[in-house]
């Protein structure tokens, strides 16, 4: 059987746009001489789609979609995943194409991920159909994990999904393919997503596996493919995806960082960013991924400096900006924040220096951001990162601010890493004293964020423990870690859900990313 995978970037909601792609794909699938085409999980549609699978009117549209692509397929059986009406609501369907006609709904029976419960209904689950005069079980989405016992008759698996990239997750996803693989003795095609969808990157990397756990196809990663395998074939094995990912693990974050930056950007009709530039390591990361991800001539940075600022920071900024070759102004805000101070002195004033006039400095910086935003149309991008969400060190309308966040799932020794990683790829663009100064804030005179934390090597591993892995403190402190230093990490991060539930979009690039896999109450006191 010559099958065609059709790995494509959708988006939510742009129905004509996903159909044109997806005729396109059937009609190359054709000239190719394939016997059989599929499309991704919710194809049509674009996924996540939220309430707009409540709306009758987008499921009529999805309908006619549908057989408008169905009259495609004369010589070829297509697999398009979409949302279709039963009679116990929307479910997430693999329709099969051939002959002209819809000739069937396989539909989702396990709705295991938040963002399609109360949107998805559980449906009938695997089928098995012969296409080309082989045994093919259709597998949509979820049910691919809760599969076993696939009947004897079967040839092949075809997955039809919308898995998510995460680190971690590639790694897992073909650990548990090789192992079905084996266990049932069939071969498995995967079909998947790729692209950005709001907080959600795709990472493509479709794949078949044969029945020994071999991979024999790899799709890109981050990018749109097309590819042709034939079943009859004599087929090589591939590099094994588990190893690659491991070893590979931070340019694979910049790749998804960048595509989600991109396709959040081009898919909500932007195109220029503003980031503010601190001098720190943060700031100089999302600068580097926006340049990547818009171009350089799209990007424009404001330096901020303030009275507690140090020089080296706002050279190190304008050096950096001048490496990377984009566009920056420098933009002092001691008179605005002399102001600010004393309009307020005759309601705070008389009182020591506090958050209150670090938290200031961080307002007006996001103020001038915001006016360039309004002005100019480039769009704020948030520096911030996930160990300063995890903690609260972050001011709500001041660094929590901006349209998007495409680092605020990644740790700060992560960022690091991935610094690292964009100087080895592009020649060494940021500074090294960037990468070397000690971790600061600079909102008051000799702060250092070493006053009141350990080192973020340290740090960063008892959050992981306490986040990633559900860790109780007792385990970490069991690990080998300071109990004091876990009780006040702990504590921190219990007192600032009401700063997270504010936070402006933030790309999901880990397997637990605050408001989705880690979602606490905002008022909460049970503290343990």
């Amino acid at each position: 059987m010559k099958i065609a995978l059709a790995q494509l970037n959708y988006t939510t909601g742009d129905i004509t746009g996903n159909t044109a792609k997806i005729i396109i794909a059937v009609e190359r699938a054709k000239a190719e001489g394939a016997d059989v085409v599929l499309f991704a999980e919710q194809a049509l549609s674009g996924t996540p789609a939220f309430d707009l699978l409540r709306k009758s009117t987008f499921i009529e549209l999805c309908d006619e979609a549908l057989d408008e692509i169905a009259s495609y397929c004369d010589g070829i059986t297509a697999i398009v995943g979409a949302p279709v009406l039963m009679q116990n609501g929307t479910q997430s369907a693999a329709v099969v194409m051939e002959n002209g006609n819809i000739q069937r709904y396989i539909t989702k029976a396990n709705i295991t991920a938040r963002r399609e419960m109360g949107f998805l209904s559980s449906g009938e689950g695997v089928k098995v159909i012969s296409i080309a005069g082989e045994k093919v079980a259709i597998v949509v989405g979820d049910d691919f994990s809760q599969l076993k016992d696939v009947d004897k008759d079967v040839d092949m698996i075809f997955s039809i999904n919308a898995r998510r990239y995460g680190k971690g997750l590639m790694s897992y996803r073909y650990e548990t393919m090789h192992n079905m693989a084996f266990v049932e003795s069939k071969s498995i095609v995967l079909i998947n997503h790729v692209g950005c969808s709001g907080e959600i990157v795709y990472d493509g990397t479709s794949c078949v596996v044969n029945d020994k756990g071999e991979v024999m196809l790899l799709m890109k990663s981050f990018e749109e493919d097309f590819a042709i395998y034939d079943s009859l074939a004599d087929n090589k094995p591939c590099t094994i995806p588990g190893e690659l990912y491991r070893h590979e693990r931070t340019g694979y974050l910049y790749k998804a960082a960048v595509l989600g930056l991109r396709d959040y950007f081009y898919k909500s009709g932007y195109t220029k960013a503003c980031v503010g530039l601190s001098g720190g390591i943060d700031s100089a990361v999302v600068t580097c991924i926006a340049a990547e991800a818009l171009g350089r001539e799209n990007v424009k940075a404001l330096l901020m400096p303030s009275q507690f600022s140090t020089d080296h920071s706002v050279s190190d900024a304008a050096e950096f900006a001048e490496r990377l070759g984009i566009d920056y102004s420098v933009l002092p805000i001691t008179e605005a924040y002399t102001s600010v101070v004393n309009t307020l002195k005759p309601a705070i004033g008389g009182r020591e220096f506090d958050a209150t006039e670090e938290n200031i400095q961080a307002r007006l910086r996001t103020i001038m951001l915001m006016a360039v935003q309004n002005k100019t149309g480039y769009i704020v991008l948030n520096s911030s990162n996930k160990s300063e969400n995890a903690l609260g060190m972050c001011t709500l309308y001041g660094d929590t601010a901006g349209a998007f966040s495409v680092t605020g799932d990644l740790y700060k020794t992560e960022m690091y890493d991935l610094a690292r990683y964009i100087n080895k790829v592009q020649d060494g663009v940021i500074p090294e004293n960037i990468l070397e100064k000690e971790p600061s804030s600079e909102l008051r005179p000799g702060q250092k964020d070493s006053d009141f934390l350990p080192p973020y090597n340290v740090v960063d591993a008892i959050l992981m423990r306490m986040i990633d892995q559900g860790q109780h403190r007792e385990e970490i402190i069991n690990a080998g870690f300071d109990a004091e230093v876990v009780e006040k990490i702990h504590s921190m991060v219990m007192q600032n859900e009401k700063k997270r539930y504010q936070f402006p979009p933030v790309l999901r690039l880990s397997a637990c990313a605050f408001g989705h896999e880690r979602l606490m109450p905002l008022i909460n006191k049970y503290g343990d």
